[in-house]
């Protein structure tokens, strides 16, 4: 008899396994110098580890520094960033669990200040940077006009991406996700909003999703055949003629083909003036089952799911084959093991941790 999967079932991508559906979200933390991972990225992510989350994700790491959103960004553009990052994967899978990094450029919404200061644009004389796009349309008139990207430029872009995937490997990473959602560079191509372009890289859409897909071919050539991919994108931008879930599926049929292992399915960020429907806990998993079910791939669902109940039904009913959980991981870092003892589920826990184990 085949057992249900649930939010505790394993879940074999590739050569790895995860021991449950939980992942922690990319959540940016705006903590590092110079691109670099100290003592806050160690004890944010290895916290979350000890909690029991099957796989853990980095903030998005840039690939290169310019396409860092802020400067205090994490990165992953030169090789002195390895070691550190290395540290903090041996934590992860000493408590059993899975590293992922994201890899990520932030395009338009670069050179900006972090949240709590306010998200201002930093002028170059103010230790700020050049915005790159694919076209010279700025987010909004709180951000700086971007410059638009040359096809040199837009190559070595692809390269970056590769050569950080190159050092993922070295770091030991086991997923690596690649960030095309959420308004950043490549969401931008994607996006005729965004992307108005007349070369080979905008247009149409198959123009259009070229950038992704010659970032994802550079990766796979660098990037181990037995480890998995991700890609984050966003399913819509929430706003007419703009990107759309029929192009996120079109999209996600090609990205199958190319062996993409699961789409970590967002939505929205491209434009401040994006209307987003019935807002509430889980608005975007129905874009995760649409995806799944149309384009047969893998999804993640990701947005205000909190409560057990809610993520082990998302998981039970295939809606999604995994559950991103942000917010409510900063929140809860030991929220996979109360959610286990909710739903009635027995996990491992540490062992330093079993006295208080009920």
């Amino acid at each position: 008899m085949i057992q249900a999967v649930h939010l505790f079932s394993p879940l074999n991508l590739k050569s790895i396994t995860l021991k449950n559906r939980i992942v922690l979200s990319p959540m940016c933390q705006y903590s590092a110098s110079d691109g670099f991972a100290n003592d806050w990225h160690f004890v944010y992510l290895a916290t979350r580890a000890i909690g029991g989350a099957g796989l853990l994700f980095t903030e998005a790491a840039a690939v290169t520094a310019d396409g860092r959103i802020s400067p205090q960004d994490l990165g992953i553009w030169c090789d002195e960033h390895i070691p550190g990052l290395a540290h903090i994967v041996q934590f992860i899978e000493s408590q059993h669990a899975i590293a992922g990094i994201q890899l990520a450029h932030a395009g338009r919404k670069a050179s900006v200040t972090r949240p709590w200061e306010g998200n201002k644009k930093i002028p170059v004389d103010q230790g700020g940077w050049q915005a790159l796009a694919p076209s010279a349309v700025a987010y909004s008139d709180h951000y700086a006009t971007p410059a638009e990207l040359s096809l040199a430029e837009i190559k070595n872009i692809i390269k970056s991406f590769a050569d950080a995937a190159n050092r993922a490997t070295q770091a030991g990473f086991k997923v690596i996700e690649l960030h095309a959602a959420h308004g950043y560079l490549i969401h931008e191509f994607l996006s005729p909003l965004s992307n108005h372009r007349t070369d080979t890289y905008g247009g149409s859409f198959d123009h259009r999703i070229q950038f992704l897909l010659e970032i994802l071919d550079a990766v796979k050539k660098v990037w181990p055949k037995e480890l998995p991919i991700f890609i984050r994108i966003s399913a819509t931008d929430w706003v007419d003629h703009g990107w759309s879930l029929g192009e996120s599926i079109a999209l996600c049929k090609i990205l199958k083909a190319k062996g993409v292992d699961i789409i970590d399915v967002s939505s929205g960020g491209l434009v401040p003036q994006q209307k987003i429907e019935n807002l509430g806990p889980g608005y975007q998993t129905m874009f995760a089952a649409e995806i799944r079910k149309a384009a047969n791939i893998n999804t993640g669902a990701v947005g205000l799911i909190t409560d057990p109940a809610q993520a082990d039904h998302i998981i039970r009913t295939q809606q999604a084959d995994l559950v991103f959980l942000g917010r409510e991981l900063l929140r809860n870092p030991y929220w996979p093991m109360q959610a286990a003892q909710t739903l009635g589920y027995s996990i491992e826990w540490p062992a330093q941790y079993l006295r208080a184990k009920i």
